[in-house]
């Protein structure tokens, strides 16, 4: 039975990817809103990128923006991976196909979250700003979510600090309420995304295979050229792991723990996870079988 999806994403060259995703999987996924939140550019130019890739697959799907600001933080913006745009690279023009919502970002997912028959999934690819709002503003409809995969955190180390992920650091009192929620968690951090990488010769043969091959194939052109102040050669798949756990479980294992996030001192930002707790809220990914997500990944553009 397909299950009712909305992504809450800063797309970002990783959100498209995760996006092309859950669009080429609409037999296990009706993707029903795509919500915007302040991360690595502006709402503006987030939101612009949200309707472009929708629209590359001429996709109608709602899109609703969020606040400007995170809930505490001034906004980051991450130019230097992502470009001035927030997703440089694509040079294909496209007629916008996708929706622009009249209701706000937490005001749509509260609506489909009421409405719904089912239990709803929410895949989470930026700071976590509305979905913490939708957990202190519609407590009494929270129990139509299913689960909340998140691309965010890092147990081991962060990238944007030592010890934080860019996602929460950029609101970590937003992580925060959502860790603490009581909501089921599958935590895809920095510790499992950075196992999954692809590389130029992986991805080329999709550039001239349709609209959706050759836009992802000029994100990564752009994207790649950040890899190496990480270590990396290719491209890695921050959170596209979030969506192919969505897709396939058993390509990743992890562990339950307790998990909550540093407010204050120079950690701020850090999610520190609890093995041995018996008060778990989050399944922490841990590690992925590479070439399989990877795999999932070329597979789905290719299948647009």
């Amino acid at each position: 039975m397909r299950k009712d999806l909305i992504i809450d994403c800063d797309p970002g060259h990783d959100d498209a990817t995760a996006i092309f995703m859950a669009l080429a999987h609409s037999d296990q996924y009706n993707l029903r809103a795509v919500t915007t939140v302040c991360g690595n550019n502006t709402l503006e130019k987030i939101t612009k990128n949200a309707h472009y890739i929708l629209s590359v697959v001429k996709s109608e799907v709602e899109v609703a923006k969020g606040p400007e600001t995170p809930l505490i933080n001034e906004p980051i913006i991450s130019a230097e991976f992502h470009g001035d745009s927030g997703m440089d690279g694509p040079t294909l023009e496209v007629e916008t196909t996708s929706k622009d919502s009249d209701k706000s970002a937490v005001e749509l997912m509260a609506d489909i979250l009421r409405d719904a028959k089912e239990k709803v999934t929410i895949l989470a690819l930026g700071p976590l700003t509305n979905v913490a709002l939708l957990i202190k503003a519609y407590p009494q409809y929270l129990h139509k979510i299913e689960r909340i995969s998140l691309m965010g955190g890092g147990v081991c180390h962060g990238n944007i600090t030592p010890y934080a992920e860019f996602n929460i650091y950029v609101d970590p009192e937003a992580a925060q309420i959502v860790f603490s929620s009581g909501l089921p968690i599958v935590m895809c951090g920095l510790d499992v995304t950075e196992q999954v990488e692809i590389l130029k010769e992986d991805y080329e043969y999709l550039r001239k295979h349709s609209d959706a091959g050759r836009v992802f194939a000029e994100l990564m052109d752009f994207y790649i050229k950040g890899s190496p102040a990480f270590g990396a050669t290719g491209c890695v798949m921050h959170d596209p792991c979030a969506m192919a756990y969505l897709i396939d479980e058993s390509l990743f294992e992890g562990k339950q723990a307790r998990v909550h996030v540093d407010l204050v001192g120079e950690t701020r930002g850090r999610t520190v996870a609890d093995y041995e707790s018996h008060e778990a809220n989050t399944f922490v990914i841990l590690k992925a079988k590479s070439n399989e997500v990877a795999n999932v990944i070329l597979k789905s553009i290719e299948s647009l």
